[in-house]
């Protein structure tokens, strides 16, 4: 274990935001995240996972500590699943492949998340169709406060909508060091219908899916809409799809015949973020170094040499406008740092 000083943190966010962080060490283990919490030297701490999620806004005047643990184990299994454990600091996709390799099912829409294994449950990542909390069956924790580890099954992570407790009133006391999926070994139920996969499958001239291919339309899809960070610096999804009532779907119908939905429940509809930017005239903007992807609408891009502040202040453009247009307040899913 060593602590660095003055060190760019611009490798360990995928904004590819260039701020240094004062302190740094990257921990790899339960032992040494343990040790470093203790440290009395440095009572400002910021835990830092992927970097998938977030947007630096500033140098980080605090300990910047790593989360670095690796390792990926079969835990229990019987003739339908199997429990896989995997470390905190594994690289999301990557593991989505090594279950993908085992023909284990259930997490293959989940391809191409970007972010590491720890990070998942916090946000309960989602897309088409499919959200962590479906796979998740258990996690451990380490308390900020005492070192202690703590146990969080499905119930007691309270998951919602790219929420979790882990962003609501345990904010800021845990620190994910692995988490347990439960899978499926056979007769995996394929979800195909969201979105574009079906016609990506079809494109692929599959007419009888795996899972192992449903993975690769799901990355076709992703790579044909949303930059990869290695090349163009974001983080994903920047918006949460808003969540509105019906009454107001239906008012704004009125003005805009295409705006599209997904139904929740009688009373309420989720609404696209996307869809609302693009019709704003965001979708394909740039200023300066940064700017709105020319694909994806809800995605912000860094070209280069952008700055947090400079995003930051696009994705606030963006929220008044919207609320401006529509009457539809949307909120940012990356945290601001």
């Amino acid at each position: 274990m060593h602590i660095q000083q003055n060190i760019s943190l611009k490798p360990y966010n995928t904004f590819g935001i260039d701020v240094n962080a004062k302190h740094f060490v990257s921990v790899k283990s339960v032992n040494e995240l343990q040790s470093v919490l203790l440290l009395k030297n440095y009572p400002d701490k910021l835990i830092l996972g992927g970097g998938s999620n977030m947007l630096l806004t500033k140098d980080i005047d605090a300990l910047v500590i790593h989360i670095n643990l690796k390792g990926i184990e079969t835990i229990n299994q019987d003739e339908d699943y199997v429990f896989v454990k995997a470390n905190a600091g594994e690289n999301w996709h990557e593991f989505v492949l090594w279950c993908l390799a085992n023909n284990y099912g259930g997490i293959e829409n989940l391809s191409l998340i970007p972010g590491n294994v720890g990070t998942a449950p916090i946000q309960n990542i989602g897309a088409y169709g499919v959200e962590l909390k479906d796979i998740f069956y258990e996690c451990e924790a380490l308390t900020i406060s005492d070192g202690s580890i703590v146990r969080f099954n499905k119930k007691d992570c309270n998951f919602g909508y790219r929420n979790s407790i882990f962003k609501e009133h345990a904010k800021g006391k845990y620190i994910i060091t692995n988490v347990t999926f439960k899978l499926s070994k056979r007769n995996h139920k394929l979800q195909i219908k969201y979105g574009t996969i079906a016609l990506q499958l079809e494109e692929m001239k599959v007419s009888c899916p795996n899972i192992q291919d449903i993975s690769k339309a799901v990355i076709a899809i992703r790579e044909s809409k949303l930059p990869n960070p290695k090349d163009i610096g974001n983080s994903g999804s920047f918006f949460k799809n808003p969540i509105i009532s019906k009454a107001l779907y239906d008012a704004l119908l009125k003005n805009f015949h295409d705006i599209p939905c997904y139904p929740l429940s009688d009373t309420e509809v989720k609404v696209p973020a996307g869809w609302l930017i693009e019709k704003a005239g965001f979708k394909g903007k740039r200023y300066s170094d940064y700017g709105v992807h020319k694909n994806q609408a809800l995605v912000l891009v860094n070209y280069g040499n952008a700055k947090g502040k400079d995003i930051l202040k696009l994705s606030k453009l963006i929220q008044d406008t919207i609320e401006r247009l529509f009457n539809i307040k949307i909120e940012a899913e990356v945290n601001i740092i």
